[in-house]
């Protein structure tokens, strides 16, 4: 398979190609070839952000942080998409499977590719000692602000598929916005259960961590921390996993390394 197909058109739409676009989802001819390429791209997209994500406290955990990234988002589609179809087909969506599937996937493969663009920037700042509590605000700015790029092309294919296709309810576009929220709950618990991500500095891998606590108030305490950085953190904090001492040369040795530097 070729590279240069990979990142062609038809799995990235664009405001001026995007018809074109919308019409590719719809074919039926070499469905199950592009929807494995927007899956292929999906995952490598994933991995390498969170790769560069898992930098922060070491090679192993961001190894780790990158397959755990690509397997959240995939978990997150599979336990939810069965919902999305069949709710669809009740009120009357006459799209196809693989059309469906092909929809949904592009606008995650958008979103990826986007966390994929703001990796300089994150480098960055591990590579400048960022605070950890700024990196974590960091990454869910940067996935909140990709999400709605991508959830918004999903919007416009099924408009497309409504007005210009007659396949798909006018309806179903207003389902599948309270849809995209049962998913970001979805994967906001996921995320929570498949943590840490970023890892803690001085302390032993851990591929799970195990305490209470939700992403909500994880969020909340990152924000307070970030302000006030000297206030002392509670010993049962619910959220006390987040606690790291400050950044030390994890990140920058492993790039320096990577890049053959000392």
């Amino acid at each position: 398979m070729a590279v240069g197909k990979l990142f062609s058109f038809q799995n990235f739409p664009s405001f001026s190609n995007s018809e074109l676009f919308y019409e590719k989802m719809m074919e039926t001819e070499g469905a199950g070839l592009r929807i494995f390429d927007q899956i292929l791209l999906l995952g490598s997209f994933l991995f390498l952000y969170g790769l560069v994500m898992g930098a922060y406290s070491g090679l192993l955990q961001a190894v780790v942080s990158g397959v755990k990234l690509a397997v959240l988002f995939t978990l997150a589609l599979v336990i939810c998409f069965p919902a999305f179809f069949i709710v669809q087909y009740i009120l009357g969506s006459r799209l196809k499977l693989h059309q469906m599937v092909s929809i949904l996937l592009s606008g995650f493969v958008l979103m990826a590719a986007i966390m994929l663009s703001f990796i300089p920037i994150v480098v960055i700042f591990l590579l400048t000692g960022g605070n950890y509590y700024f990196l974590h605000l960091l990454h869910v700015a940067i996935l909140v602000f990709a999400g709605i790029f991508g959830m918004s092309t999903i919007v416009r294919a099924l408009e497309f598929s409504c007005e210009k296709k007659d396949v798909y309810p006018r309806t179903g576009v207003v389902v599948f916005r309270f849809w995209v929220i049962i998913l970001a709950f979805v994967g906001i618990q996921l995320a929570w259960n498949f943590r840490p991500f970023l890892g803690e500095h001085g302390k032993p891998f851990e591929m799970f961590t195990h305490k209470e606590g939700n992403f909500y108030t994880a969020v909340i305490y990152a924000v307070d921390q970030l302000i006030s950085p000297a206030k002392p953190e509670p010993q049962n904090h619910p959220t006390r996993q987040m606690s790291i001492p400050p950044a030390d040369n994890t990140a920058q040795d492993i790039f320096k390394d990577s890049a053959g530097g000392k």
